[in-house]
């Protein structure tokens, strides 16, 4: 009998959970910057095996913050864990666990029964696995050494161990999708979400968390895709930093996120791209909602 499994991904922010995510499914599932708090919705990657299927929900990076934006982004991460069969801990293995990863292993207390650990980012400078363990051996109740795994997303090591753990875990049962399946998004949401990887990589600190892309209109005729999107920003004085001296900074948002589409898609895509100003809609519910998905 095969086995299936929802599998909730949890880390903090920059833990390298959307590269893991990524290099498991073997294509571009989840956007990737430096920028933390990148993810924002549960991201459903899908791993096939010939031991059965895994779909891994992303989930954002649990900051601590008070502010309503964050605190519904740790909403979206309860709701993941709860409803999912595992839990995989992503852990950066190059930085010193401190209060968030605190808060984090106690949010998966009620939860040691179904979680895995995968230590990340060994192959960087300074990074100290003991240390790490020590901290999940110290803070994670319930842990044992077997339910923790030293990889590296970056350079594919140590992932398919990681996953025969994680399979010896899950239940029997029928995969959820076929196996042509990598991800489950729609095509709107991944043109979105790569338009905004490439706007955050581009404005880094300027204001990533102050933007979202809405899809104004996709039209597919036979080989072609013809996407309006606007990138909305919260402010009128933020549109400047968008837009850039001579449209240079959305002209190289727009020519990033077409390369990266036609990666990702065989259409021939058009894109047009705008900036507008949705005021200060991290504080409105009903926008909340729809970049959030919740």
């Amino acid at each position: 009998m095969k086995k299936a499994a929802f599998v909730a991904l949890v880390g903090r922010p920059s833990a390298g959970k959307s590269t893991l995510l990524n290099q498991i499914c073997g294509e571009k599932v989840a956007i990737v910057s430096a920028v933390p708090q990148t993810t924002r919705n549960a991201i459903r990657g899908i791993a096939n095996r010939e031991k059965g299927q895994l779909v891994f929900v992303d989930t954002p990076g649990r900051h601590s913050s008070e502010k309503k934006f964050n605190k519904k982004l740790r909403e979206v991460s309860d709701r993941t864990i709860a409803d999912c069969d595992l839990v995989l801990y992503v852990l950066d293995a190059s930085r010193a666990p401190g209060r968030e990863e605190e808060e984090i292993a106690a949010a998966l207390a009620g939860f040691s029964a179904k979680t895995l650990c995968a230590i990340n980012k060994t192959d960087a400078a300074g990074a100290d696995v003991g240390r790490t363990l020590e901290f999940l051996r110290e803070k994670l109740p319930g842990f044992a050494e077997g339910r923790g795994f030293a990889v590296s997303a970056l350079k594919n090591e140590g992932i398919e161990e990681l996953l025969d753990a994680l399979f010896a875990q899950a239940p029997d049962g029928d995969a959820p999708y076929g196996e042509e399946y990598y991800t489950d998004q729609g095509v709107e949401f991944r043109i979105a979400e790569i338009i905004r990887e490439q706007a955050i990589n581009r404005l880094r600190q300027e204001l990533p968390h102050s933007l979202y892309v809405e899809i104004a209109d996709a039209e597919l005729d036979g080989e072609n895709l013809w996407v309006r999107a606007f990138l909305s920003v919260e402010r009128e004085s933020q549109k400047g930093i968008v837009v850039g001296a001579g449209g240079e900074m959305i002209k190289a948002i727009r020519l990033g996120a077409l390369r990266e589409l036609k990666r990702v898609f065989d259409w021939k895509i058009e894109l047009d791209l705008r900036v507008k100003t949705s005021k200060d809609w991290r504080q409105k519910d009903h926008l909340l909602r729809r970049v959030l998905g919740s």
